[in-house]
This record gives C-alpha cells, structure tokens and sequence, in this order.
C-alpha cells in the first residue's frame, strides 16, 4: 500500500516542493522493491560510509518495522529519504525520523528541507500526534530548528560524529 498524503505547507515551501518535480512514495518495508530497497541502501552508503568516511552497521533491525520515505526525480533516482520509525522503535516515548539524506547531487536544491516537511507531515499521518525525537549531526541544530525541534542539549558521539537529541511536539 503506498500512501500519499496531500501537501500542505507554508507558500514558500509548496512552491520549492513543485519546482523540483520530486515525487514521494512512503512504504513499508515489506512492500519496498528490490530495486527500492537497493536505491536506499546504496544512497545511505553514498553518504553515511562512504562520504562522511564513517564505517557502520547500517543494517540495525529498526527498518523492518519502519516506514521509508522516498523522494525521487522524474528519472526515478532516488534524491533523498528517510526512515519514519514507529513509537518504541528507537525511543520508548517518541516516534522518530532517522537515516535523513540527501544525494550529494541533489545538496543546495531545497530537496533536504522538503523531505524534512514531508517526514513530519507523514509521522502526523502515520502515528497521530505523538512527539517525533532524533538524533541529529549537531553541525544540522539550526536546520532542525528551522522545523521546530528543540535541542535536549544531549550531545554524544555516534560512529565517531557529534549528535544532539532534539524534539519536536507536534499536534494535530
């Protein structure tokens, strides 16, 4: 089942979304293709390994149980994702958006800031209005913040790179 929920954002934000003719598909992972499930894998390689040189287990059990949210071009590359994690997954209390990328082609094109709306507005969709909390690269606070999280002011280093847990409350 593919689910598509209708855009609804600030003027500025709508017109970037229909200027850069992304399309965004949001599955489970049962229902991701092969050819899907390749295009994420080797994106988060492209850029969590081999980019940021920062060896890791990509393979961590959450995307079996996650929903994945895929932004492509009209070619059908895929030029960004996310992985939208269900209450529990990867925080007991909180929802929570990981594995947030952009292809390094796509980087000063607004892709990365659609996909963040996108993500929110699905985990409203998916999981009511639960807080969403992530873990994000703390050089990224300020472009977290512009979406409304709140740093906790936990900073800690995963796979050698600074992180800060931020939150979002998010209502209906």
């Amino acid at each position: 089942m593919r689910v598509h929920v209708p855009f609804r954002h600030p003027e500025s934000i709508f017109d970037l979304y229909r200027r850069s003719m992304l399309t965004f598909s949001c599955l489970p992972f049962d229902q991701l293709t092969p050819y899907e499930l390749y295009k994420i894998m080797a994106l988060r390689q492209e850029v969590f390994v081999v980019e940021q040189n920062c060896p890791y287990l990509d393979a961590d059990g959450k995307d079996l149980t996650s929903w994945h949210l895929l932004g492509s071009d009209p070619q059908g590359n895929l030029i960004c994702y996310t992985r939208l994690l269900p209450k529990g997954l990867a925080y007991p209390e909180y929802v929570s958006i990981g594995r947030v990328v952009s292809s390094p082609a796509a980087r000063g094109t607004g892709a990365g800031k659609i996909l963040m709306q996108r993500s929110i507005d699905m985990c409203r969709h998916l999981f009511g209005g639960e807080p969403i909390k992530i873990g994000a690269q703390s050089y990224l606070l300020r472009f977290y913040e512009g979406f409304g999280f709140r740093s906790t002011g936990e900073e800690y280093l995963e796979d050698g790179i600074p992180h800060t847990k931020m939150i979002l409350e998010v209502s209906g």
